[in-house]
């Protein structure tokens, strides 16, 4: 792990073991005052379009508020502050803020006495949105990027016993599109740091006495490794008025600090802050898997496989009489899988191996190049040329949009096993099974059969746990990108 100079101390801060530090850069570069200027230019669009025409005072005037409202309310919602920059802006917020603004405008206007034009008054402020979505869009771009190059990320120092240090660096590792950087920890208790990060300090296992101990060595090693910002991770030997008074020692020195409740893969908009008693409380929402959510999830899977179905019939039939003048056999292939609730159904494919290449899978076992339950091969002898082609761009899947129309599975979701495989299932990847298979899923779109097992349950649990609509379009519009590339299809 190597080591540099530290110009400030003159002594060798900790590098991370899993992304080379870049020193500078770690603040935003400037994306704040970037996107305060196109708020502007986008609000002072329809001051611009009402000078030039000559509106009266009053329009004017609301013109010229608009202006004025829109970076408030971007900076009252905290959009060009350099910690949300480092997390990304989620597009929501910004409608949010939009409504918020034209909301006020619309008061604004009774007050003035204007209550004509309101289409007109509407249509004028589409801009100021269009354009701060789409800086926002862009900025995030730009970001990932800078990101996947370990730059425009927050040096962090990890506090907490020596198991979860290494499971908060495994976790961040897996990932390079969040803003953080781990470039030490202080360990508390004896326990050992395997993960490669380098230990700063010690603390003591027990709350110190005196209770400043602690504080010291934090705050010399955020000294020392110039670092951003403080994780802690909770544990029975760091909560509580320990954690308390680490807090405020990190406070009045002016570093952030982040508490790690343990909780992983819970999308925040499931989350909830409250306190009662003087006690801080996290909720966390269940998974929307009933009621009008699963319904209109419903809906939306079977009218668009049909939908799909009848934009596809040509492409359907071409690739049907494709199979059957590649090689001898059917066009279709059906197979036993199991769907929600352990429920076994009859799914269809595009056949895409010689006939009878069940049969020949148990002389292959020996050749299976997953780590898990499913069987999969690079150069699997029982694929047709054509069905290489089929698997290669995705095509194979097509008569599952019949399943979906039939119920037995969504548009989106987990891969659907076959009941071998489930026979092996533990507990947790039995979860797997609580939601309808999908025809596609993160599984497809994050590299399929290039991931491994523990990465394919992780992605499926992942979005069994976190399930939204809009979470289902970002998916389908990644599986197009995933199909024309396709990477991980064999």
């Amino acid at each position: 792990m190597g080591r540099s100079t530290n110009a400030v101390s003159g002594q060798a801060p900790f590098s991370t073991p899993y992304r080379t530090v870049h020193r500078h850069g770690t603040r935003g570069h400037g994306y704040g005052a970037l996107s305060v200027c196109v708020d502007l230019a986008g609000a002072a669009l329809p001051l611009t379009a009402a000078i030039t025409r000559g509106q009266e005072p009053r329009t004017l005037l609301l013109a010229a508020a608009a202006v004025v409202l829109w970076p408030l309310i971007g900076a009252a919602s905290k959009r060009y502050a350099s910690g949300v920059w480092a997390d990304a802006v989620d597009l929501r917020a910004v409608l949010r803020d939009w409504l918020i603004l034209v909301g006020a405008l619309a008061v604004l206007r009774v007050l003035c006495g204007q209550n004509s034009g309101h289409i007109e008054a509407f249509t004028a402020l589409l801009p100021a949105l269009a354009l701060t979505a789409t800086c926002q869009k862009v900025i995030r771009r730009r970001l990932r990027a800078a990101r996947r190059d370990a730059r425009v990320l927050r040096r962090v120092l990890v506090v907490g016993e020596g198991p979860l240090v290494d499971a908060v660096v495994a976790q961040l590792a897996q990932r390079t599109d969040h803003g953080y950087v781990i470039v030490g920890a202080c360990a508390v208790g004896e326990q050992p740091v395997s993960s490669g990060v380098a230990v700063c300090v010690r603390l003591a296992g027990e709350a110190p006495q005196p209770p400043e101990t602690d504080a010291t060595g934090v705050l010399d090693a955020v000294d020392e490794l110039a670092a951003d910002l403080v994780f802690v991770a909770v544990s029975r030997h760091m909560s509580g008025e320990r954690l308390r008074r680490l807090s405020w020692a990190l406070h009045d020195r002016g570093c952030p600090l982040v508490v790690l409740p343990g909780i992983v893969d819970v999308a925040r908009r499931r989350l909830r802050a409250t306190s009662a008693a003087g006690l801080t409380m996290l909720h966390i929402a269940p998974p929307a898997r009933r009621g009008i959510p699963a319904l209109f999830k419903a809906v939306v899977d079977r009218a668009g496989a049909l939908l799909l179905l009848v934009l596809l019939s040509p492409l359907l039939l071409a690739v049907g009489l494709a199979v059957r003048c590649g090689s001898p056999g059917p066009a279709l292939y059906r197979q036993t899988r199991v769907g929600r609730y352990h429920t076994p159904f009859s799914m269809w494919k595009f056949r895409t191996m010689v006939v009878g290449a069940d049969r020949l899978k148990t002389e292959l076992e020996e050749a299976n190049e997953n780590d898990g339950h499913m069987f999969k091969m690079r150069r699997d002898p029982r694929i047709t040329p054509v069905g290489r082609i089929l698997r290669r761009y995705s095509l194979d899947e097509l008569p599952q949009l019949f399943n979906v129309l039939l119920g037995h599975m969504s548009l989106v979701g987990p891969r659907p096993p076959l009941p071998e495989e489930v026979v092996k299932y533990n507990l947790v990847e039995r979860r797997r099974l609580t939601v309808k298979p999908g025809l596609t899923g993160l599984w497809q779109v994050s590299g399929r059969a290039d991931l491994s097992w523990n990465e394919t349950v992780a992605l499926d649990l992942r979005y069994i746990d976190n399930w939204s609509l809009a979470g289902d379009v970002t998916v389908m519009a990644r599986t197009v990108r995933a199909v024309l590339d396709g990477q991980g299809a064999y």
